[in-house]
């Protein structure tokens, strides 16, 4: 929500620095994400160069036909003449001048400069020039009354501040410049003016507009007011710089003043042509393959949930959302039927979510709005259609079938003080709460009716007091009585699994669970973009990703990874397991080192053994128990990555932890070198596995220390040299107890591989 400050001010003093307000407003009503300074530089008195001035003198430039000589009096004594191209003034025109070394809002820096032979001595301003509009087919007409010479910025708001704010769901009422300046006239007990539209515009015509609700639970109010004699045009410059200033595109002034009205008070409103309008207005559901194009231009089908505003003959609108091109506002309109309605949240919100078309009025709606805003909304575009647009108000209604009652809260206000941590005198909390709006009603609270949707017990009154002294609550840790619970086992491996990356150099990072469309089950009904549409089966596509932008940024020395849920296919639910996935500069070496001090701090023996992967280079994959790991293909990332994805159950799963003691083995160590001629399909891993299968609890240590390939072991074969450690914790083993341990060895290997032990 774009609020200007200059449009606050009309509703609420602000008596305070901008940094204090919205340090204020962040802490105690909605996060405040800055403010915006908009409009004409005010630095170096930049501002004193703009200035009002009267035409004297408008004729053809002598040489260029599309052009204007003028001379226009700045209040300085002798005119100034200035060259422009607009024709929709003349003599005695009040007009916006820029002097030379005015600055405007794009940084240019205007100059005394020759026009086809004539010199130009400042410049007439159109609106865009000074960011009060879009129009740029003609320079700003003022009204008559500033002299030539008054500054410019007493009369045009040339430059603004913009707080920048992001409501919560919760407080629909913050989706309001009114509602803005309620909460800061609260906080910061100053006055607060009448809401505008508050005060019927006149008396009410007699003549009723022709309206049917046939589904009150989607639609608890709806006020129609009909108008006649419209003029469609631009607005007045001061509703297109306040739209332009709240983040909205000025179109024309009926439409205007239905955004106008919206941004006010926080209730959307619709303006249909009532010529295009076919019989009664009906408020009704969707029919059975029901369709209508909406204002964007699409044909939309609907559904029987949609809830939408009708004639007799067709859907012109769906409710609190779009309207229909069938009904819309044209040059050619002179009839408008205005909507001040009231929707339900959620079938707004079902409705926008499933069409993908989120508008500023769906947003609204769908946090709910208040449905007494209604008629005070209803009032105040009659009395700008009527000031701005010359309409004339022929016909009236409100539909409805009872307005809630405001919600009545059992209120204690020592119940505050004990939630609180600090006393606040039960008169003190009745006054803010006065100021917020509730009204004191014996032991109970009245909610306004702004807030019905958000306070509804005693702990959201209790809420209300307490944000009023946020700044005022000590800073103390909570008293610890008792402590329960520890970690599981799986926690407190996960935790030396992140502590053990992140002492080898990697950083942790999160990236999305979507990813775009893969080959998954698990594909989004209705994904919020193209690029978010299915769960992912893997982490290490998105590390990848995340690897490229750090480079393509110019970082060094990037190591990340990332523990995060994959979503794998299990019939009709997804199989959700955890996985660690990380990627760093090293090639295959880095990351083999890492999954061996993953198994080390784990307490795991690795093993690996050849493998294949899409995104690794083809001769550097390696399978673990528990993943993969490699070198990633150059044309994935290009350069030598290492890159590795585990799944941590299995892992786990490989894990001593906990350790369990073991007494000393004081008895001496056998250590011999054993050697294998085995084919070159044979993995290294299997013969070690074997190897402790047929040696036993006495082979206490096994590790490959060479791998040779050659004529003296021949065509499609090659040799592994082993290390080996046999030791017993009971006796002292003699050589021929290692030798029958090592022909044990031997034995099996030859008839499960055909390995040959080497004599030399």
């Amino acid at each position: 929500m774009r609020v200007p400050l200059s449009w606050l001010r009309e509703y609420v003093p602000i008596e305070v620095p901008l940094d204090e307000l919205a340090e204020k407003v962040s802490v105690a009503s909605a996060e405040v994400e800055g403010i915006e300074r908009i409009g004409v530089p005010d630095a170096d008195g930049n501002l004193e160069r703009f200035r009002v001035g009267r035409v004297l003198e408008a004729e053809k430039h002598p040489n260029a036909d599309r052009l204007q000589l003028c001379r226009v009096d700045v209040g300085e004594g002798e005119p100034r003449q200035i060259v422009c191209g607009a024709w929709n003034f003349g003599p005695g025109a009040t007009v916006a001048v820029a002097l030379p070394g005015a600055v405007l809002p794009g940084g240019l820096e205007l100059e005394r400069r020759e026009v086809r032979g004539e010199v130009s001595d400042g410049m007439i301003l159109a609106e865009d020039e000074v960011e009060l509009g879009p129009d740029h087919a003609g320079i700003m007409v003022l009204d008559e009354g500033p002299e030539p010479g008054t500054a410019l910025a007493e009369v045009l708001p040339l430059v603004d501040d913009v707080l920048l704010l992001e409501p919560t769901g919760n407080r629909p009422d913050l989706l309001s410049v009114y509602g803005v300046a309620r909460e800061v006239a609260a906080l910061f007990d100053v006055p607060l003016a009448d809401m505008p539209g508050g005060q019927t515009t006149g008396q009410v015509p007699d003549r009723q507009v022709e309206v049917e609700v046939e589904d009150f639970e989607g639609c608890p109010r709806y006020i129609g007011r009909l108008f006649e004699d419209v003029r469609i045009g631009p607005s007045p410059l001061w509703i297109k710089s306040r739209l332009l200033a709240a983040g909205m595109r000025p179109i024309a002034n009926v439409v205007d003043v239905t955004n106008y009205v919206m941004l006010a008070l926080g209730n959307p409103l619709h303006a249909f042509d009532a010529m295009r309008v076919r019989g009664e207005i009906v408020v009704r559901r969707a029919r059975e393959g029901e369709t209508m194009r909406t204002l964007d231009g699409v044909d939309r089908r609907l559904e029987p949930d949609d809830l939408l505003i009708a004639d007799a003959e067709r859907a012109i609108a769906l409710a609190g959302i779009m309207g229909g091109v069938e009904t819309e506002i044209g040059e050619d309109t002179t009839t408008v039927l205005l909507e001040a309605a009231n929707f339900e949240p959620f079938t707004i919100f079902k409705t926008s979510e499933r069409l993908r078309l989120r508008t500023e009025g769906s947003n609204r709606w769908e946090k709910g709005v208040d449905p007494y805003l209604a008629a005070p909304a209803a009032e105040l575009a009659t009395e700008l259609l009527v000031d701005i647009a010359g309409a004339r108000w022929i016909a009236h209604t409100d539909v409805h079938a009872g307005l809630p009652d405001r919600p009545v809260v059992r209120y204690r206000p020592e119940r505050a003080d004990a939630v609180i941590g600090i006393e606040t005198p039960a008169d003190d909390q009745y006054e803010l709460l006065g100021r917020l709006g509730f009204d004191r009603d014996d032991g109970n609270v009245v909610v306004p009716t702004w807030r019905a949707r958000d306070v509804t017990r005693e702990i959201d009154v209790v809420e209300e007091i307490a944000r009023f002294r946020l700044e005022e609550v000590p800073f103390t840790l909570p008293v610890r009585r008792a402590m329960f619970g520890s970690l599981t086992r799986e926690q407190q491996l996960r935790r030396r699994v992140e502590d053990a990356l992140v002492g080898l150099g990697f950083s942790e990072i999160y990236t999305p669970s979507l990813v775009p469309d893969e080959e998954t089950a698990w594909k989004l009904p209705e994904p919020i973009a193209v690029e978010l549409t299915a769960l992912r089966t893997s982490l290490l596509p998105s590390l990848v990703e995340a690897a490229q932008r750090n480079v393509d940024a110019g970082a060094d020395r990037i190591a990340l990874f990332e523990i995060a849920r994959v979503y794998l296919s299990n019939g009709e639910l997804p199989n959700e397991r955890l996985h660690v996935a990380a990627v760093a500069q090293g090639g295959f070496a880095r990351a083999k080192g890492v999954v061996e001090a993953l198994h080390e701090a784990l307490k795991a023996e690795p093993r690996f053994a050849r493998g294949e992967h899409p995104l690794f280079h083809p001769g550097k994959t390696a399978r673990a128990p528990a993943g993969v790991l490699g070198e990633l293909n150059p044309r994935v990332l290009d350069g030598e990555w290492g890159a590795l994805e585990l799944d941590l159950e299995s892992l786990f799963a490989e894990s001593r932890e906990p350790v369990a003691y073991e007494d000393v083995i004081t008895y001496p160590v056998v250590r011999q070198d054993l050697a294998f001629i085995v084919p070159e399909e044979i993995e290294a891993g299997d013969l070690v596995d074997l190897a402790r299968d047929a040696a036993g609890p006495e082979l206490r240590e096994v590790e490959i220390f060479d791998v040779y390939r050659g004529e003296q072991v021949g065509q499609g074969k090659k040799s592994i040299a082993f290390s080996v450690a046999f030791q017993s914790p009971e006796r002292t083993l003699s050589d021929e107890d290692a030798a029958a341990l090592r022909q044990k060895i031997a034995d099996a290997l030859a008839e499960s591989f055909g390995a040959v032990l080497r004599s030399s």
